[in-house]
């Protein structure tokens, strides 16, 4: 398979383009490679025309373009899908869903049929916006430890999101009856008028009054749902963070937002990961770094300290003699594994010589007499009042 070229790169913008910038990019190559305007090459027109949908469905969206310039085209690696570490069903997962036709995009499907008279309107417009559409995406945020993020954790959240009724079947109609197709606009949800003008014949197409745009009437709603074929429910969700998350990142779920309507799939449900700070360690990429307060003694003549780490267990650690406060020591490997990568990082830490507050008398003799071997001006030792 071809490796897929950068989205920024196929809609001709750069990294800081904004969503306007964006937009007209994606108008122009829209038009620009459609099918239709494209009768004597349509094969690679489709092509382009599909690789520039899927660059803006991804660039679009706040949330889709934080987690593609986060992680690329694979998304985060070990996040589920097929053979993840995760098992299959889509957790963590990110990849684009496909692009079908003009309904994620507003009004750009009529913005194009006047380019092309009716290429992009007409019964098969008609057709998209009473067809299966996806539902909404869902956005919460979790708060989990340093430990949590260092090591993984699996947390199980309550969110709100609608659910299929299950008496009707997400129909909306009492069970036992089926919604019928709308005869005023006989189910095409939108009901075209036509005026004698001075002009001419004008044509004004308008939303359906009797059914709301829905193309259906429900004669007897389903008394549970009212109507609606959705029901507000707070379903607990396991949630699997994996071990190297960092602040601010996102983890994705597929298929956990809000129901699709006429039978089109569910949202995602994006989950922003917040880490709490650590009262010893903190992290610089997928580096440890932690201070080590040792003893003057310990600074002067070396010793092996026994270092934290993050995950609960020690290190030993060998300083050598005359070690200076602010010196730092490395231990390979110790550090955060990256989610994107098989790297590791590094535990850094800086060992910071205290200087004792309090001397027993003995202590003072001995500082006393280690200052004068080493050429040291020893304490003046103050006078009393009358000597």
């Amino acid at each position: 398979m071809a490796e897929k070229r950068d989205y920024y790169e196929v809609l001709g913008v750069n990294k800081n383009a904004t969503d306007d910038e964006i937009k007209k990019a994606y108008r122009k190559l829209a038009k620009k490679y459609h099918p239709d305007a494209n009768p004597d090459n349509k094969e690679a027109a489709e092509a382009k025309f599909k690789e520039v949908n899927e660059a803006y469905e991804n660039l679009s969206d706040p949330q889709k373009r934080k987690m593609y310039d986060q992680f690329g085209h694979g998304g985060p690696q070990g996040f589920g899908g097929q053979g993840g570490p995760f098992g299959q069903g889509g957790y963590y997962s990110y990849s684009s869903s496909g692009f079908d036709g003009f309904s994620d995009f507003g009004d750009l499907g009529d913005i194009f049929s006047s380019f092309f008279g009716g290429g992009f309107g007409g019964r098969n417009s008609q057709n998209r916006r009473n067809g299966p559409s996806k539902g909404a995406d869902l956005n919460v945020r979790m708060e989990i430890t340093f430990e949590q993020a260092f090591s993984g954790v699996e947390k199980e959240i309550v969110i709100t999101r609608d659910e299929e009724c299950t008496h009707c079947h997400g129909t909306g109609a009492k069970p036992g009856t089926s919604p019928i197709k709308c005869p005023t606009c006989h189910g095409t949800g939108q009901v075209t008028q036509v005026q004698n003008t001075i002009l001419g014949q004008m044509q004004t197409t308008r939303t359906c009054s009797a059914c709301h745009g829905t193309g259906e009437i429900i004669n007897e709603p389903c008394e549970y749902c009212h109507g609606k074929g959705t029901v507000r429910k707070q379903p607990k969700i396991k949630v699997k963070i994996p071990a190297g998350i960092d602040d601010n990142q996102t983890v994705v779920l597929r298929g956990e937002g809000e129901p699709g309507k006429k039978g089109g799939a569910k949202g995602d449900l994006y989950i922003t990961v917040k880490v709490k700070k650590h009262s010893i360690f903190t992290r610089k990429g997928n580096n440890v770094l932690c201070e080590i307060p040792i003893t003057i003694t310990q600074a002067s003549l070396g010793a092996e300290l026994e270092i934290p780490m993050v995950g609960g267990s020690k290190e030993k650690y060998k300083i050598p003699e005359g070690t200076q406060t602010g010196s730092k020591f490395n231990i390979r490997n110790r550090g955060f594994r990256s989610i994107n990568s098989n790297s590791i990082g590094d535990f850094i830490f800086t060992v910071i010589v205290q200087t004792p507050k309090r001397l027993s008398k003995e202590q003072r003799e001995l500082l006393t007499q280690l200052a004068k071997t080493m050429n040291e001006q020893p304490p003046v030792k103050k006078r009393g009042l009358f000597g």
